[in-house]
């Protein structure tokens, strides 16, 4: 998921992991950290008991990237790291309301989270800028608000073939 994300949706290398979105009351059984962190500022290491056993040895430099280290391998750092934002129901409603369908349909309360850009561009402002976004990126889906996007329902010639041409650093 962490290379699908980063090759088709925000055009970058494919290396980068991404932060953890985790239900605040739940921050402390994933990650090694007693406090919150709304904004994403802080890095925790993921618990022992949420790792994944990894063969040291049988990966070296950009191999050991695609070892899955844990439960939540697209947000997990080849050291254990993850920058974590804990979601609380009281300041985050409806996010914290996602997450916690989500645990309840799969046991973790944890979603990938980055900003809704790609590699040079600002980050989305505008619902017309997340449609944009989304109509020329490999996004399955957008959910602004109440509504519900689905790519196949969308004419396809309305993307912008001159966007997002952007390679790699």
């Amino acid at each position: 998921m962490q290379s699908h994300l980063n090759l088709k949706i925000k055009k970058r290398e494919s290396f980068r992991p991404f932060a953890p979105s985790v239900l605040a009351e739940e921050a402390s059984q994933w990650f090694e950290m007693d406090g919150v962190s709304p904004y994403m500022l802080l890095t925790a290491n993921v618990r022992e008991s949420k790792r994944l056993p990894v063969e040291e040895n049988q990966a070296i430099g950009l191999e050991k990237l695609k070892q899955e280290r844990s439960l939540i391998p697209a947000t997990t750092h080849v050291d254990y790291s993850a920058r974590v934002q804990t979601v609380d129901a009281t300041t985050n409603p409806r996010y914290h309301a996602l997450l916690t369908a989500f645990q309840r349909r799969t046991g973790c309360p944890v979603l990938v989270n980055t900003s809704f850009n790609v590699r040079g561009e600002p980050i989305v402002c505008t619902p017309e800028d997340g449609w944009r976004c989304f109509l020329n990126t490999g996004m399955d889906a957008l959910a602004i608000g109440d509504c519900l996007l689905l790519k196949e329902e969308q004419e396809q010639e309305m993307a912008d073939a001159s966007s997002y041409t952007f390679g790699p650093d």
